[in-house]
């Protein structure tokens, strides 16, 4: 269920199926690098301002599911605009800052973008640029990303599935919502 927060500018309601806390797992395989299974943490918050926070941590797992090592991390902030045109800008911890653009799909909780400008510090790996599909798919939240180097043409490169963590205060939230129980608590499932 995706829920509008009363104190979320309202320029970002097209986004909100993005707000909250998702854990998953996905794939990551791209040439020269270890094939591995990740898991994945990511967080998008936002303060009522016209932007979304973001911030994405995945770390390599190992046969069984065991944490083993940092894989990626990133954060950044979304914006959205009238036309539904959606900019980012993102840092990751491999020393590489990016300007994405895309749009929203129409009538649908899908998000294609695309790398317009990749800056990199002299530490960073090879990459020239890449492209992502976000989409909110039976509650959850699915992407893929897709990533470009000199020496190698845009291809996929990791992917994944992640549910939304429900925090305590959110059980709260739902329990004050819920209609009014009979007096027996029988006669709401029948």
């Amino acid at each position: 269920m995706i829920q509008i927060p009363s104190d979320l500018n309202p320029g970002l309601v097209p986004l909100a199926f993005l707000l909250g806390n998702w854990e998953g797992a996905g794939v990551f395989d791209f040439p020269g690098e270890e094939k591995c299974n990740f898991g994945q943490e990511v967080v998008f918050s936002h303060d009522g301002r016209d932007f979304l926070e973001y911030t994405s941590h995945t770390w390599v797992l190992d046969a069984e599911g065991n944490k083993v090592r940092p894989l990626e991390s990133e954060s950044g902030y979304w914006r959205i605009d009238k036309d539904r045109k959606v900019e980012i800008v993102m840092v990751r911890d491999q020393g590489v800052v990016e300007v994405w653009y895309g749009e929203l799909a129409d009538q649908k909780p899908q998000i294609d973008l695309v790398t317009d400008a990749v800056a990199r510090t002299p530490a960073s790996g090879p990459y020239s640029g890449g492209k992502r599909l976000y989409g909110y798919v039976k509650s959850d939240l699915m992407w893929v990303g897709e990533k470009a180097t000199p020496d190698v043409e845009l291809r996929p490169y990791m992917s994944a599935q992640l549910k939304k963590v429900v925090t305590p205060e959110e059980v709260a939230e739902m329990a004050r919502n819920l209609p009014d129980m009979p007096d027996d608590g029988i006669a709401f499932f029948r």
